[in-house]
């Protein structure tokens, strides 16, 4: 039987600390591949603590793909490859350098904008009048083009404490927007490589790849993720990926994947991943997932992530961070460009997260979607649609994806909820060649849906299925 000592766990919570007992016995092969985990009831007696902490520790192990479970038989350890210990970044001192209006729908599942009522605007106003007063010489001053250093400070520290990434603040560079950030990357990278990204996904990722004239192909998913054979079938250079949450299926990208992703990075030296860190901020169940950049050990991920989803669809502050190897390369050929962001929003947000708000409004936001979330799936459970429909991925991010038993076909589905006042995407409409499902997928955002609106949206879908639908 599994022992471990819960004497000396620091500031984690016990399930934190079983976790991670459990995570570093897989990872030093203590665990080998195939192993079978004491039940929960079996390993919480024999630890002297309950239920729901060996629980939480089991889950969160399974979500990162360290195990997996089988019905009726109980947990087991996963095959990791590949696997090597997490070095810390050594940064050589030769490289330090220095819309949209008013909806009308009566509810918009398609959308991701956040409500005003949740921007901090009171602190918002009083960091800003302090940045007016103190700060007044640097904000006429011209900033460098990857971004003031007390921001990138910021950021770096912010990482390191909430997402466990340690980063020079060098090698973080600021732009208006991640669609701005993947530009500077084909330059920086080359317009001659191969570019991929995930078959389902984000569309306008492909069509900013496309209008920069670089080669670029959509790589289909199985359950895990982008799949090695076809990377290797297509020739890839660089792939865009979203492992933390993916858009639009939700999927969480095992530990398996991920380092067989790194795998085939590490062939050539003109491989990268591009690690777009979707929705982190805001997974519901558990910690947030580590990201690919904690376990990179040879410098091939590009760490992506913006503050639009955090703050407001409309605060473009995005970030990169480049391995330590590029940024020498960044500065030669690209430092001829001015940074994107006004310095009066670089040093207002720096004292932001400096200050401490900014971990108070995430933990805030978390919470308040958190609950609405709940909302939203009570209200489908407890309503008429509930036997037309089922839910899945619900815990990944804001937004998850609602099975609708219909007749109908996914377009014509879409018609006649927008006709009625309710905006849905379906799954399908994300795919370069759609899979022949006899059932129906719906992506449903739900961070800007008013709770007024949940009820009167779902008895409208139900009307669609069981008054239009030809079969239910």
């Amino acid at each position: 039987m599994l022992t471990y000592s819960f004497t000396n766990i620091g500031s984690d919570s016990l399930y934190q600390h079983l976790y991670k007992c459990i995570k570093n016995d897989i990872i030093q092969q203590i665990l080998v591949p195939g192993t079978k985990l004491p039940s929960k009831r079996t390993f919480a007696k024999n630890l002297g603590i309950s239920i729901i902490t060996v629980e939480n520790a089991y889950a969160q192990l399974q979500a990162e793909g360290y195990i997996y479970s089988i019905p009726k038989k109980g947990y087991f350890v996963s095959d990791i490859k590949n696997m090597h210990p997490r070095q810390a970044p050594i940064l050589s001192s030769e490289n330090v350098q220095l819309s949209a209006g008013v909806s009308h729908y009566l509810a918009d599942f398609s959308s991701n904008q956040t409500s005003s009522d949740n921007f901090p605007f009171s602190i918002w106003a009083k960091l800003i009048r302090e940045i007016l007063n103190d700060y007044q010489q640097e904000l006429v001053t011209n900033p460098p083009c990857g971004g003031i250093l007390p921001l990138r400070k910021a950021i770096a520290k912010y990482l390191r404490e909430f997402r466990n990434i340690c980063v020079e603040p060098e090698q973080i560079i600021i732009g208006a927007g991640t669609e701005y950030l993947y530009g500077l990357l084909i330059q920086l990278l080359g317009f001659d490589k191969k570019y991929a990204v995930e078959d389902p996904g984000y569309g306008k990722i492909y069509r900013i790849y496309q209008k920069h004239n670089v080669t670029c192909d959509l790589i289909p998913m199985d359950h895990f993720g982008m799949t090695i054979d076809e990377l290797e079938q297509k020739k890839s250079d660089i792939i865009h990926i979203s492992p933390s949450h993916h858009f639009p299926t939700g999927i969480v990208m095992p530990i398996s994947r991920r380092y067989e992703l790194l795998a085939w990075a590490s062939k050539s030296d003109s491989r990268y991943i591009i690690e777009d860190d979707y929705d982190s901020e805001f997974r519901m169940t558990g910690k947030p997932i580590p990201s690919m950049l904690n376990i990179d050990v040879q410098e091939k991920v590009i760490y992506i992530n913006t503050f639009t989803k955090t703050l407001a669809s409309t605060v473009r502050i995005s970030y990169m961070v480049l391995p330590k190897h590029l940024v020498n390369q960044f500065y030669t050929e690209l430092s001829f460009y001015s940074c994107t962001v006004s310095n009066f929003e670089q040093y207002t947000l720096a004292r932001f997260i400096e200050d401490g708000y900014f971990e108070k409004h995430i933990n805030r936001m978390r919470n308040y979607y958190h609950a609405k979330r709940d909302l939203l799936l009570k209200a489908l459970q407890n309503s008429r649609l509930a036997p037309y429909v089922k839910i899945m991925e619900e815990d990944a991010g804001l937004h998850f994806i609602l099975g609708i038993r219909t007749g109908l076909s996914d377009r014509t589905f879409c018609l006649l909820a927008e006709q009625n006042g309710v905006r849905i995407t379906a799954l399908s409409s994300f795919y370069a060649q759609p899979p022949q499902d006899a059932e129906h997928f719906f992506v449903i955002n739900y961070s800007s849906i008013p709770e007024d609106s949940i009820n009167p949206a779902i008895e409208i879908i139900y009307d669609i299925i069981t008054k239009v639908s030809p079969e239910t």
